[in-house]
């Protein structure tokens, strides 16, 4: 319907305005016609003229291209026809007031609808053209297309509004991190969690559920509601068969929206939750490192309440909480395996003071007890030690009992087997190395000397240290500091120092390969350790002890040793000394069919007692041209080792090696081979024979 008024009137041609008080000439008049209509035609912006009810009486070019409208089309409309339905009421009351008087002009914005059906934003300039008798008033429209111009502020109105809300987002996630982050335990998490997510998304109820892979169901470990459910139980484990929408979210780790529970409900959970007023609900996945590790999910007693982007900014939150459970699982996880490394530490002490401590040093000879009374004494101070004795006499077990009474005992003693390193890396080894000191070097590595900072260290064969070596560890011993390999700072360490070797270190300073002012150094306090042969009242005791020890790690129920094998123990020369002993003992109880140790022919060596018979049955002249000298104890240690290879067919490694049976490294035996002359070749041993 087209707006009507007491004033409508209709236009045949369009005339310029007259002045009212002077009459212009005809010629004057044709003039001022022409500019008008020059105006008009060529104006860039569109031009129209209506009557008092709004019907268009002339367009210009511009205002028809604008509308893709023809002019006599135009002559058809009105304004109001292709003014967008929102604008209307407001542009014709803007136009009466103009026609009462009330304005002398007013500017719109409005949409016209073009010909195809299209809107356009322009803006509209209207005001009233006085008239005269013989011609009547008119409005004028002076319209510029402003689409562009609306269509540019409102990107930028909705980037801004986009970037509001971004911000908006980020400050809430970041609220809620805060509120999360530092929570040890599940309970204080999931309670500033609700509290903080109540702030941005509102929610009627809300539960976290962890899935538990062994049962395939979700257990509800948290809930926050005002309301009570006999459906909603904490502790209460859900078959994920029956829940389909939260097995879903976990199998797709995507989130769930439904807006309209009565409509939208798929299952007998969906029915109960119908019954208990909820409306609405968004389910959740909590992924943490790629894993579904439970849901989150609020629900709400008003319809749609969740849109996609609830969803999304929940979803953002659901990953944060994820994988702080995560990580607090960790945190149980290491805190289990630390308290149980703790006892285990214990154990292992306790099998260390078992294994080593004083009192399981076994014996009561007078030479061992003389030896245990030096140890009492040396042990409280920080004197440096120098232990002597034969291969398998226990030097490192009495290195262990002075470190036991030290005042380092609970710090750290640090074994070095000095002969079992290459001298390319016994420097590396002793006082470490920076990244890139040498070929391979690829990262620091901390030397045996920082590591026992604080405690003792036990240099097992000094003797066998190089030149370059020894150098270094002498000025440790002066300086208490060293420089790793590599670098030229100096690091300072508070180490106790006890060495032992089985050599003549004499004899080494003779042949010069032992420097004489490091043996000062080290022969602060010496200590030997005498050889089985000088206890032999121990034997028994010891051998005793190590058949309790083997039989029961091997499970054998043995009541002692016959009073042959006890014998046979007694006259035996013992080169190895305990270690041999042991080795003995271990081998004779795996062997042994009955309860009573037996020892097998292998025990075989001419023992002391026969060494002495035949030295003492002729004259001393005698025995020195006819009858076979006592051996040194580096003969002695060749016969025995190359009977060892004998039997293990020139193996030195390895369970059945001649390493294993000795009680020594590979690495030493090879060098004690290598020292004796003794070849690694089977048929070398030949001609050695069997003994006994």
């Amino acid at each position: 319907m087209q707006p009507s008024g007491p004033n409508s009137v209709k236009a045949e041609t369009l005339t310029p305005p007259e002045n009212a008080e002077c009459e212009p000439t005809e010629e004057a008049l044709r003039k001022s016609e022409e500019r008008w209509r020059s105006v008009f035609e060529n104006s860039a912006i569109g031009v129209a003229l209506t009557d008092l009810n709004g019907r268009f009486l002339a367009t210009n070019p511009t205002f028809q291209k604008m509308l893709a409208y023809t002019e006599s089309e135009l002559h058809t409309l009105s304004f109001v026809d292709i003014t967008h339905e929102e604008y209307r009421e407001a542009n014709w009351a803007l136009a009466t007031e103009l026609l009462e008087g009330k304005r002398e002009q007013f500017q719109i914005e409005k949409q016209y609808r073009r010909k195809d059906g299209s809107f356009i934003w322009v803006s509209n300039n209207v005001s009233l053209v006085p008239g005269t008798d013989s011609t009547p008033r008119l409005m004028l429209a002076l319209s510029e297309d402003i689409t562009e111009r609306k269509q540019a502020k409102e990107a930028l109105q909705k980037s801004e509004e986009a970037l509001r809300k971004s911000e908006q987002r980020k400050h809430s996630l970041l609220e809620i991190n805060n509120a999360i982050i530092n929570k040890l335990t599940q309970e204080a998490l999931f309670a500033s969690a609700y509290e903080a997510i109540r702030r941005v998304v509102s929610f009627d109820r809300a539960a976290f559920l962890l899935h538990q892979p062994e049962t395939k169901t979700l257990k509800l470990v948290s809930m926050d509601s005002d309301t009570e459910s006999e459906f909603f139980c904490l502790g209460k484990d859900y078959d994920l068969q029956e829940t389909r929408i939260s097995a879903w979210v976990l199998a797709h780790q995507q989130p769930v929206v439904r807006g309209d529970l009565e409509k939208e409900q798929q299952s007998a959970g969906d029915q109960r939750l119908v019954a208990e007023g909820i409306q609405s609900y968004c389910v959740l996945p909590l992924v943490a490192m790629g894993d579904s590790i439970g849901t989150f999910t609020v629900w709400s007693e008003t319809k749609h309440r969740y849109s996609e982007a609830d969803a999304e900014l929940l979803q953002e939150v659901a990953n944060q909480i994820a994988l702080v459970i995560a990580n607090m699982k960790s945190y149980e996880e290491i805190a289990s395996l630390k308290a149980r490394l703790e006892k285990e530490n214990v154990y292992l002490q306790e099998e260390i003071r078992t294994e080593h401590n004083f009192e399981e040093i076994v014996g009561n000879s007078p030479a061992l007890l003389d030896l245990l009374r030096r140890v009492d004494q040396v042990a409280p101070t920080d004197s440096s030690v120098l232990i002597y004795g034969e291969t398998g006499t226990g030097k490192e077990l009495i290195a262990r009992a002075i470190h036991n009474r030290s005042m380092r005992k609970s710090r750290p003693l640090v074994k070095v087997n000095c002969s079992a390193i290459s001298a390319g890396l016994v420097e590396s080894e002793l006082f470490g190395h920076v990244k890139g000191a040498f070929t391979g070097a690829f990262e620091r590595r901390i030397g045996r000397f920082e590591l026992a900072d604080g405690g003792t260290i036990f240099l097992d064969e000094v003797g066998e240290l190089p030149l370059e070596t020894q150098v270094k560890l002498l000025r440790v011993l002066q300086e208490r500091e060293f420089e790793p390999v590599g670098s030229n700072r100096s690091v300072h360490v508070d180490v106790r120092i006890i060495a032992a070797t089985n050599r003549s270190l004499r004899e080494s300073i003779n042949a010069g390969t032992f420097r004489s002012d490091l043996y000062y150094r080290l022969n602060v306090f010496p200590l030997e350790v005498p050889p089985l042969r000088k206890r032999r009242a121990d034997i028994p005791l010891l051998a005793m002890f190590f058949l309790s020890r083997y039989a029961r790690n091997l499970g054998k129920r043995m009541a002692g040793i016959s009073a042959a094998a006890m014998e046979r123990f007694s006259n035996y020369y013992w080169p190895g000394n305990v270690r041999e002993l042991q080795n003995v003992i271990e081998r004779a109880v795996i062997v042994s069919p009955g309860s009573s140790l037996e020892v097998d022919t292998d025990l075989s060596s001419v023992s002391t007692a026969e060494f002495l018979r035949d030295t003492t049955r002729k004259a001393p002249e005698v025995v020195q041209s006819t009858a076979p000298a006592l051996k040194t104890l580096d003969e002695v240690e060749r016969d025995h080792i190359s009977a060892v290879l004998l039997q293990t067919g020139g193996v030195i490694e390895g369970a059945k090696g001649a390493a294993k049976t000795l009680g020594m490294h590979p690495n030493t035996l090879r060098h004690r081979m290598e020292k004796l002359g003794i070849k690694r070749s089977p048929t070398a041993y030949r001609s050695v024979p069997a003994k006994g």
